[in-house]
């Protein structure tokens, strides 16, 4: 299979889907594999390194004409023109928060296979989850950053000093990103509190972490409760591949004090705070009623070494799968089936058709 690995244009997003230790790989194997110049080199993976493994250096068009393209992000405008009806695209996608995006792949007829949504059987997302970690990690980090009075926070140091109150660190969500958030914000020190719908999930969470952080059943009046004393707000919600719940509305700002800071992980699915829009890595945050938003869509992108190598220990051994077996893997393969949210015009994921209120094909009737 003829195999593509364009470079990521995405503002300050330096991962790469591939490392030229997979490309090796792949070549062995037979396969052909076309590198953009340059699409390693944000995660210190020169073109050299690719070039060693038996991979071609080309451009953008090179790389895009493959039979299979494999990206970290979504497709943005400028790269919509390389959609097309014989092409097999694994990325992530993240579609529900996404209408240009998901008419774009429809009109072309691509076949999309979305990271976010292969499922195992256990209900697992295995190529989410890795990058799930790194947000949930980094989201305690941009917070405690953006809590400092000189870039607009109202001056709170998460872990506090003796004598001082520590920072009160408040988790909607205990999945992964909740999970990681909240191991990340006790080991600064802070007071975190976490919520979830789970009363299984919300056991776990005081079991393995010896009732070091305090758990409540999420909902409007416990969410409610706690915004006066959060100094930072994490959104870890996660419905697989639908858009997210406004968990937070506008309203609910006002209970919030002045600098505190909301980082809603969950915003490339839309959000769980009603008044988050994604933002970048160079202007990362905006202020509304008083309350700073950070809504980096592409969080991981900060830390590209470790997000790179991450995600393509997850990943590879699907690309392997499709690279290997073609597409008729799709009709076999229950995991990888549930990745597929576009195929030859039609939307086949229900998450996405509710987002949008379009019509949904099964996806077993759409692969034929």
């Amino acid at each position: 299979m003829q195999i593509g690995l364009p470079k990521e244009i995405k503002v300050k997003e330096n991962r790469v889907a591939l490392t030229p230790g997979g490309v090796g790989t792949l070549v062995r194997r037979g396969h052909r594999v076309t590198v953009q110049e340059g699409a390693g080199v944000g995660s210190g993976l020169p073109d050299q390194e690719y070039i060693d493994q038996g991979a071609q250096i080309g451009s953008a068009e090179d790389a895009w004409a493959a039979e299979m393209v494999v990206k970290v992000k979504e497709p943005i405008a400028a790269e919509y023109k390389y959609l097309r009806d014989d092409l097999l695209l694994f990325t992530y996608l993240h579609l529900a928060a996404d209408r240009p995006l998901t008419d774009a792949l429809l009109a072309a007829g691509t076949t999309g296979v979305a990271y976010e949504t292969v499922q195992v059987e256990d209900r697992s997302l295995p190529l989410l989850t890795p990058m799930s970690e790194v947000a949930g990690r980094l989201s305690v980090q941009a917070g405690a950053y953006h809590l400092q009075k000189p870039v607009g926070g109202r001056g709170v140091l998460l872990g506090g000093v003796p004598g001082v109150q520590a920072g009160h660190v408040v988790i909607i969500g205990g999945g992964v990103v909740g999970t990681n958030a909240a191991k990340m914000a006790m080991g600064l020190g802070a007071k975190v509190t976490i919520l979830d719908v789970s009363h299984r999930r919300l056991t776990y969470l005081d079991d393995i972490y010896f009732g070091r952080l305090t758990t409540m059943m999420s909902s409007e009046a416990n969410i409610r409760a706690l915004l006066p004393e959060a100094d930072l707000l994490i959104g870890g919600v996660l419905i697989p591949g639908a858009k997210a719940p406004n968990l937070v509305t506008r309203d609910m700002l006002g209970l919030m004090q002045e600098g505190s800071v909301i980082v809603d992980v969950a915003v490339d699915q839309g959000g769980c705070v009603e008044t988050i829009h994604a933002t970048t890595h160079d202007d990362p945050t905006y202020v509304v009623d008083g309350v700073v938003h950070y809504g980096v869509a592409n969080m991981p992108g900060a830390v590209p070494r470790t997000s790179t190598f991450a995600l393509t220990n997850a990943t590879f051994p699907y690309v392997l799968l499709l690279a290997d077996e073609g597409r008729y893997v799709l009709k076999k393969h229950a995991a990888l089936q549930l990745g597929v949210n576009t195929h030859q015009g039609q939307l086949t994921y229900q998450g996405v058709a509710d987002a949008f209120d379009l019509p949904h094909v099964q996806v077993t009737t759409a692969l034929g």
